[in-house]
C-alpha cells in the first residue's frame, strides 16, 4: 500500500471515529462537525410472516434482485438465487468465502462479506482468513476474482451495491459506522455513524439506508447523507431472529441464521418478511 493510500485511510478512519462520536455523517476532508437537537423519529412494530426455509441451514445474507432473492449461507459458504414466492432454487454457487456475512450483486459481480474466523462451525478450508474482507466473485460460478481487505478494524456483517452511484455500502463494525466505498479500490467516500452495536443486513432506499441491528432486534432507516435516524422498526421476542436483510417491492425480507442471539421466537433457517 502506498504512503498516500495509507495516509488517506488513516485520515478517513480518524475523522470517521470522531463523526461517530458526534453522531454526524462525514466525508474525508470535511470541515468541523456540528450537531443539532433532533426530534424522536417514529417507531413501530412489524407484522412478520414466515415464508419458507432457505436452501441451507444458516442463511446470514440477503440481496434483492429482479430475477430472484440471493441468499448466502454462513457455514456452507454457498450462495443461492431463489424464487421470491416459493424459495425454489434458480441458481447456486459454491464460494470461497469464510463466515459469509453479507452479499451484494452489482456491477456485474457477486460481492461477498467474509467475516473472518469460521468459529469451528465447519472444517477449515485453504481460503479461510481470520480477518474480515470482501470477496469479488463471478456471478455464474462463484469463483473469487479479487479479494479486498477492509480498510478499518473489525469485521463485516452486511453490504449493498447501489446502482445509482455504482458504490458499495458496508458495515464498518470496528467503527460502529456504515461506509460507502468505491468498488474499484475500496477508497472510503463517506461514513455515517450508527447508534447500536452489531449492525447486520443493510439495503438502499432512495437516498436512505435501512440498517438491521441483530442483537437489539430492530431496524433503522438512516439518511445516507447525514446519518439522521428517520424511522425505527422494533421486533418482539416472538419474532424470528433477524440477521441478513433486503427490500423488495415494498417489503423488507430478513433471515434467521439460527446461530446467535436466539430468542423465544427463533426460526432457524427461515426467510421472513413484513410490509414497510
Amino acid at each position: 500500500m502506498s504512503i498516500r493510500r495509507r495516509d488517506f485511510i488513516g485520515s478517513a478512519l480518524t475523522v470517521g471515529v470522531a463523526a461517530a462520536q458526534e453522531g454526524t455523517a462525514i466525508r474525508p476532508g470535511d470541515g468541523p462537525v456540528h450537531t443539532h437537537p433532533e426530534r424522536t423519529p417514529p417507531e413501530r412494530a412489524p407484522k412478520v410472516e414466515k415464508l419458507f426455509k432457505a436452501p441451507d441451514q444458516h442463511p446470514n445474507a440477503l440481496e434483492a434482485a429482479p430475477d430472484g432473492l440471493w441468499i448466502g449461507d454462513q457455514v456452507s459458504e454457498r450462495v443461492f438465487r431463489v424464487d421470491w414466492k416459493t424459495g425454489k432454487v434458480l441458481h447456486e454457487v459454491q464460494t470461497h468465502c469464510h463466515n459469509t456475512s453479507g452479499v451484494a450483486v452489482g456491477g456485474g459481480f457477486l460481492w461477498l462479506g467474509a467475516n473472518g474466523s469460521v468459529s469451528s462451525r465447519r472444517p477449515p478450508r485453504p481460503q479461510d482468513n481470520s480477518n474480515g474482507e470482501v470477496m469479488q466473485a463471478d456471478l455464474k460460478t462463484g469463483e473469487t476474482l479479487k479479494v479486498h481487505p477492509l480498510p478499518w478494524p473489525g469485521g463485516i456483517h452486511g453490504m449493498v451495491y447501489v446502482e445509482q452511484t455504482g458504490t458499495l455500502w458496508i458495515t464498518a463494525l470496528g467503527l460502529r459506522a456504515l461506509a460507502e466505498v468505491s468498488p474499484k479500490d475500496f477508497r472510503i467516500l463517506r461514513m455515517i455513524p450508527l447508534h447500536y452495536e452489531r449492525a447486520h443486513g443493510i439495503d438502499w432506499d432512495n437516498g436512505a439506508i435501512w440498517c438491521l441491528f441483530a442483537s437489539d432486534h430492530l431496524v433503522q432507516k438512516l439518511d445516507a447523507k447525514t446519518g439522521k435516524v428517520l424511522e425505527t422498526i422494533k421486533f418482539s421476542n416472538s419474532d424470528p431472529d433477524p440477521h441478513g436483510m433486503c427490500i423488495h417491492e415494498g417489503y423488507m425480507y430478513f433471515c434467521d441464521a439460527g446461530l446467535t442471539a436466539t430468542t423465544s421466537g427463533s426460526a432457524p433457517g427461515y426467510i421472513c418478511r413484513f410490509k414497510l
